[in-house]
């Protein structure tokens, strides 16, 4: 088993569902155990416009090789509607391979760790609620690139909006 991390996003349609089902889709997967998930955070776009993304990590084992797991996460994409007319655009749903154990890939098809993971708050922060102590193979811990995305604006957000209404007992 390898332990891999996922980074997903959506600002298109029902973006929170979308996540919560794409994580439902890792899960279903026979060589995937989510291990854990992140909170919920929303964040403006980063190099596009649009509305603004909901996004979320997830940790998993897998027992798929980095190519695969990439097919699998393109897989999931696509039953969610993702399409692609030009870099950047809006989406259904957005699903990387962030990290991959251990290893350093460079391909043409995937690059781990992410390039631009540690250059983005929406990645940084639910990476950090995971494992605040995570290492990135080749450039050292996660926590030390917080303080290069304090600029970026990025909140958690509560998956459960309802409040519970109490009597008081003079009521």
């Amino acid at each position: 088993m390898t332990l891999a991390y996922l980074g997903l996003g959506a600002n298109l349609g029902d973006a929170r569902q979308t996540l919560k089902d794409a994580v439902v889709c890792l899960a279903q997967h026979a060589s995937v155990t989510v291990l854990a998930k992140s909170s919920f955070y929303r964040s403006a776009p980063v190099d596009a416009g649009g509305d603004d993304y909901l996004n979320v990590a997830a940790a998993i084992d897998t027992t798929l090789s980095a190519q695969q797991l990439l097919a699998l996460c393109l897989s999931i994409e696509h039953h969610f509607g993702r399409e692609r007319p030009f870099r950047n655009a809006p989406r259904t749903l957005d699903l990387d391979v962030l990290l991959y154990g251990q290893e350093t890939i460079d391909s043409p098809q995937l690059v781990v760790p992410h390039p631009r993971m540690t250059r983005r708050a929406f990645v940084v922060v639910p990476l950090l609620e995971l494992d605040p102590a995570l290492e990135i193979p080749g450039l050292g811990l996660l926590q030390g690139f917080l303080a290069d995305v304090a600029d970026q604006r990025i909140e958690r957000v509560e998956v459960c909006q309802c409040r519970i209404a109490t009597r008081s007992p003079s009521s």
